[in-house]
């Protein structure tokens, strides 16, 4: 078993210097213009050799110490790839064109698909952007991509998106060289750990968004927007669409890869495929929620609309016996009731003023007004 970098032979132990940043088939960074190369690490019984390698360097080191006898592997980060990049990467580690296009143009729906001996794994990754309130926010949910080959001697990691950062899972993994020494499919074990694990914090928090709307559609007496509502309903969508695919990706894992993937790091798979579980009925729970409160505030406008219309019905209910007694006493007929009586003119108004007020009075009894 290796136990340190003493155990490996003089002309393969990492040298003190650092090493130049290397760029394969003649790409050169550009001043000022940002690189996908993020990093590119060599790995060997669980542990980084010190020192920068570009992609043709970093393999032809983990073949060198395979052909020793040493399990080890490269770990490349790229950040939103162009296609002469990611063809460099692809002539270097032999990956499939059709992943390859997949991983430059992104916008791909979370899958797994098996090129050979590589296996190409898409993760939807999201991000809550925080706001005062659901009624001022534009956007809830941020989503990214992150693709990841893995072969037995590699493991490349394609990001798009401005949040999903993997630094953290890297220096995490730099830590467990226990976890490491179980190989590639480890490190594509901890990326989906991290980002289901994401889902469930997202999910968390947009619980609170919803529970306040909620609070105000069943409030009485406060004036319900529908257009939060629609906006967490379109966010729930979007959420629903990383997640739940992946249910078939997790499956395909454990069922059809056996020969790819050992023993241990499938169990640790299960374990995330349950977290994903988890977030997957969260989000179903959500939307049923949401479709409920869209109900309920369609049936409040529908009632404040009736309650509108009552009133109105009401008011124009009282106004029609004056309107009626005016039309008719204004039809200049010469031999009229009380037309030339000298109490005729108040006895009409008291009469319709009466009429008004009993109308008033019952319209009131009936909650009308």
């Amino acid at each position: 078993m290796f136990q340190g970098f003493e155990a490996l032979p003089e002309a393969l132990r990492p040298v003190a210097k650092p090493a130049p940043r290397v760029y394969q088939h003649h790409v050169h960074p550009v001043a000022g213009q940002a690189q996908p190369l993020v990093d590119c690490g060599v790995y060997v019984e669980g542990r980084r050799l010190p020192g920068t390698y570009g992609y043709a360097a970093a393999l032809d080191k983990v073949r060198e110490l395979g052909v020793l006898g040493h399990e080890a592997f490269a770990w490349v980060g790229l950040h939103e790839p162009d296609v002469a990049h990611m063809q460099e990467v692809a002539d270097v580690f032999g990956l499939h064109p059709l992943a390859v296009e997949d991983a430059v143009h992104a916008h791909q729906r979370p899958k797994l698909e098996r090129y050979d001996e590589t296996l190409f794994l898409v993760l939807k990754t999201v991000n809550y952007v925080p706001h005062e309130s659901v009624a001022l926010a534009r956007q809830i949910v941020e989503t990214g991509e992150i693709m990841i080959f893995v072969g037995k001697q590699f493991v490349v990691t394609v990001r798009h998106g401005e949040h999903g950062g993997l630094a953290d899972v890297r220096a995490r993994m730099d830590a467990d060289p226990e976890h490491l020494r179980l190989g590639p499919y480890a490190v594509m074990h901890a990326i989906s750990d991290y980002v289901v694990d994401h889902y469930l914090a997202v999910t968390h928090l947009m619980e609170a968004d919803i529970d306040a709307i909620e609070e105000v559609a069943f409030s009485p007496g406060r004036a319900l927007d529908v257009e939060p509502i629609y906006l967490l309903k379109r966010e729930v969508v979007e959420l629903r669409r990383c997640v739940s695919p992946l249910s078939t990706a997790f499956q395909r894992i454990q069922t059809e890869n056996k020969d790819l993937i050992s023993k241990e790091v499938r169990r640790y798979l299960r374990d995330v495929a349950d977290h994903q579980t988890e977030a997957a009925d969260q989000i179903s729970s959500y939307d049923d929620m949401l479709n409920s409160l869209v109900q309920a505030a369609l049936a409040r406008v529908g009632m404040q609309q009736n309650s509108d219309m009552r009133k109105i019905s009401a008011w124009a209910g009282i106004v029609a016996v004056p309107t009626m007694v005016a039309g008719i006493y204004g039809m200049n007929f010469q031999n009229m009731p009380e037309l030339h009586e000298k109490w005729g003119y108040p006895t009409v108004i008291s009469a319709m003023v009466l009429v008004c007020l009993f109308l008033y009075r019952n319209f009131r009894k009936r909650d009308w007004l």
